[in-house]
């Protein structure tokens, strides 16, 4: 009774209704949030989005009351593919310090080619102008990096007059900024390097690391001469 064919006019009516309901859905979010990221927010009308998906403004009331709505499902989207990024890292079995260097590089990546990646970056820079209550910024993933910073203290793979928890508020801090730096002066083309640049200066002990993490290496840059990276 699995296949949708051997059930009930009624039963497989109502799950191919179901299933186009949830592509429309989809597709609406995935809409709004190309247009949040190249547009911004306050720019973005109902109908925009409507338009970008070929349905009406209704079709899209019925599956978000509003364009705040829109925006809080597209940042809850961002985030949840934050910790989908930092499992994917962790099945690596990478040591610690290179795990942090591996999961800021594919977090740059995926703010490269993933427009709802790009969207959340910017709703979230452009919160105050959302009528809407949206998730605190970078909460988990900043509490992540702390924990796998402060393992790399106790393994002796670390050594940091920085406390742990204050160098990956740093470090976030740091990327994200890289991040929006990046995307407004060069498109985020260069976003893996600008990260790995901000990687070797703020953790220098993680050079050696880097160089067993799968997505860093593609975008290696080697150190100029005489820079110190011991």
């Amino acid at each position: 009774m699995n296949d949708p064919a051997s059930w009930p006019a009624s039963a497989a009516g109502k799950e191919l209704k179901q299933e186009r309901a949830l592509r429309t859905r989809e597709g609406i979010l995935h809409a709004a949030a190309r247009l949040f990221a190249d547009k911004g927010y306050p720019a973005v009308t109902i109908l925009d989005v409507a338009q970008q998906t070929n349905i009406t403004k209704g079709a899209v009331y019925f599956h978000y009351a509003n364009k705040e709505a829109l925006a809080a499902a597209v940042t809850h989207e961002f985030y949840r593919r934050l910790p989908a990024i930092a499992q994917s890292v962790d099945e690596l079995g990478l040591s610690t310090l290179a795990s942090v260097g591996e999961l800021l590089t594919r977090t740059a990546l995926a703010l490269r080619d993933d427009t709802v990646m790009q969207a959340g970056a910017r709703l979230q820079i452009e919160r105050a102008l959302i009528g809407a209550d949206l998730p605190v910024p970078f909460q988990d993933y900043t509490s992540l990096v702390s924990t796998w910073l402060e393992k790399a203290v106790e393994l002796g793979e670390l050594r940091h007059t920085t406390p742990p928890s204050a160098l990956a508020r740093v470090i976030v801090a740091g990327f994200f900024g890289a991040q929006h730096i990046s995307w407004v002066l060069h498109d985020r083309k260069d976003i893996a390097e600008r990260t790995l640049e901000l990687v070797e200066a703020v953790l220098p002990s993680c050079h050696d690391a880097l160089q067993t993490c799968p997505s860093a290496r593609e975008h290696w840059e080697t150190p100029s001469a005489g820079t110190n990276v011991g």
